[in-house]
């Protein structure tokens, strides 16, 4: 089955329709699924919904858009939240100049700051990052000299350069809806080109539904349209496509038992 490897739940999109979301999921081939935290002061929403679904896992940490406002937030706090056991990956952090919703200092700030407690940790962190894709593989080569971490550049639509130096440095990239988008040409080619075991899916719903839904709201079911795409892009079947994604989120996310996937129905 599918890993939906980055969505919030814990969105006003979804108030309500949990049960019947994760049925759908279920129905369309994806098992599980992480629900990400955007605000620490936040995390315990985050946190019950995780606890309330056993095929749904989460995140801790602070988006760049809110890095101003939990700016100072320690590291030793964020790896303290994430000793719970349905807690499985640091972020989601990074840097968004795109929009500009915080402070650039701040937003790097942040990104540091959630990169000690992934390398204290062990856990993956969730790298946002967009329209900044210079100043990301600064920090990340810096950071990385400083002493190795796991972590996934996710909902990925940057360069090719952000995506190689990432790879070189062990991280793992992610693709969202946004990679069946007619215009997306560029974006299947790097998907194309990257090694296979670095790859992950995501749909990060309830935004960036992909094609034939864009512009609804998207949901983790249709992970499994991105993941065809992708299949589409490489060459390989979808059968191949949704193993070799699965293995690597359970190679990357390790924290996540493997008997959490639920058998395809």
């Amino acid at each position: 089955m599918l890993v939906d490897s980055h969505c919030h739940l814990d969105f006003p999109d979804f108030e309500g329709e949990h049960e019947d979301l994760i049925a759908r999921a279920h129905g369309a081939g994806v098992g599980l699924m992480v629900t990400i935290c955007t605000h620490i002061r936040k995390f315990q929403q985050v946190l019950a919904l995780a606890e309330a679904h056993d095929p749904v896992f989460c995140s801790v940490g602070t988006h760049p858009h809110n890095a101003g406002a939990e700016d100072g937030i320690p590291a030793s706090e964020i790896i303290e939240l994430s000793q719970h056991r349905k807690v499985v990956a640091i972020g989601e952090a990074g840097l968004d100049y795109f929009y500009d919703k915080s402070p650039r200092d701040a937003q790097q700030r942040g990104l540091r700051t959630h990169i000690a407690a992934a390398r204290e940790t062990g856990l993956p962190l969730v790298i946002h990052s967009r329209d900044a894709d210079d100043d990301m593989i600064a920090v990340l080569r810096e950071e990385m000299a400083n002493g190795a971490f796991p972590a996934l550049l996710h909902c990925f639509s940057s360069g090719e350069e952000l995506a190689k130096v990432g790879v070189e440095l062990g991280l793992y990239v992610s693709f969202s809806g946004i990679l069946t988008f007619k215009r997306s040409e560029e974006l299947r080619a790097i998907a194309r080109d990257l090694p296979a075991d670095r790859l992950l899916l995501e749909t990060d719903a309830p935004y960036l539904a992909p094609q034939p839904r864009r512009g609804k709201r998207n949901e983790p079911a249709y992970t499994a349209m991105t993941a065809a795409v992708l299949a589409d892009v490489r060459g390989v079947s979808l059968e191949e496509m949704t193993q070799q994604t699965t293995d690597n989120f359970f190679r990357l996310f390790s924290k996540v038992p493997k008997d959490a996937l639920p058998r395809a129905a």
